[in-house]
């Protein structure tokens, strides 16, 4: 048998499966189709409204999984290579189907068994953990799974649409979401001044690795918080030990302030400039997304941060279309070379959340 390798366990795709915010099915598809197309890739999105997730067609998947990186999608918590679709199991027995498409595919390091986040998806958070339970035993009696998670080996994934149809896929530990259906499992702490203090933890977590966090976010750096009442954002910075100038007009509450690591300046957050140039700069501000990101462009453009991450608030048609737009209006306006990375994070609404930096 050839070596087990992420590329070799994913020869057979017939497509990739990629999770989704439910309702925001119309958007992942244009973004894959159109990312497909860019990288010369033909191929077609297969969807529904509410569904949760969306399957891409295409006879070259596992090489388009190559060129379209999880963490480059916008609309995707999860980016799986499928190598087969399972629509007629039979409940007595789904796991002998299953042993039989993976053929000779090489050992897997790890197994998830998942379900769309969605209203028809949630019921079976039942069924995936049981069958995960007693998939996993057989796959190692066949020689299909390791007896330990091995992260140099790709993934093995099996996601439940309903009760008898279910899609088999791989994955690549290093190209794929780190959380079971693509969704980190952040606790809100008590001390927390808002709920949208998650949405920064977890952009953190997501659009930075962990070196990349470990090198951008020291003790010590100065940040700005634009539009930060009542201080949930500057709360989670300030937990990076940064010290924070906290733009808005309302108050903040009394214990951000005590940590003795924020100034808080009463001023509009759309307006207001630094002194000298900052660290890093965030910005949760309610407005047009067009205006938004001009906005955070004159940021670079005048060299006033060197690192952000703003939100921007999509409009209830057309969403796919107008992130493209808003993101090539930053890049274009911001005057110099950035790593732009969007997503649209579980914490997030209708919105998307961005990062800047010059990291290569």
């Amino acid at each position: 048998m050839a070596p087990a390798t992420e590329t070799s366990a994913a020869t057979a795709g017939i497509g990739l499966l990629c999770l989704c915010r439910q309702g925001f099915e119309p958007e992942l598809a244009g973004e894959l189709t159109t990312r497909a197309g860019e990288f010369g890739f033909a191929g077609y999105a297969r969807t529904q409204r509410n569904d949760g997730y969306v399957l891409f067609m295409c006879e070259e998947a596992a090489a388009l999984s190559r060129m379209l990186s999880w963490r480059e999608l916008i609309f995707a918590r999860q980016k799986l290579v499928v190598l087969a679709e399972l629509p007629q199991l039979d409940p007595a027995d789904r796991i002998t189907p299953m042993l039989a498409v993976l053929g000779d595919a090489p050992r897997f390091g790890d197994l998830w068994v998942e379900h769309p986040d969605s209203d028809a998806g949630k019921p079976l958070s039942g069924l995936s953990r049981a069958f995960g339970n007693a998939l996993r035993p057989a796959l190692r009696k066949a020689g299909k799974l390791t007896d330990k998670p091995n992260e140099k080996l790709p993934r093995l994934h099996v996601v439940f649409v309903d009760g008898t149809h279910a899609f088999v896929c791989a994955a690549s530990p290093t190209d794929s979401a780190p959380w079971a259906l693509g969704i980190p499992r952040l606790k809100l702490l008590p001390d927390a001044p808002s709920r949208s203090a998650l949405k920064l933890e977890e952009a953190l977590l997501t659009l930075l690795t962990a070196e990349e966090r470990e090198a951008l976010m020291k003790p010590g750096m100065r940040a700005a918080d634009l539009g930060a009442a009542p201080g949930g954002w500057t709360w989670v910075l300030t937990r990076q030990h940064l010290k924070v100038l906290s733009i808005d007009n309302g108050p903040l509450r009394q214990h951000v302030l005590d940590t003795g690591l924020v100034e808080h300046l009463r001023a509009d957050g759309f307006h207001w400039s630094p002194e000298q140039s900052l660290d890093w700069m965030v910005c949760d501000m309610v407005e047009q997304p067009r205006r938004v990101a001009e906005r955070m462009a004159t940021w670079f453009r005048e060299g006033w941060c060197k690192h952000a991450i703003f939100n921007l608030k999509l409009p209830m048609k057309k969403r796919w279309d107008e992130t493209r737009l808003c993101l090539e209006l930053f890049e274009e306006q911001a005057g110099k070379s950035l790593t732009v990375r969007a997503k649209q994070l579980y914490h997030d609404r209708e919105e998307i959340t961005v990062l800047a930096s010059p990291l290569r």
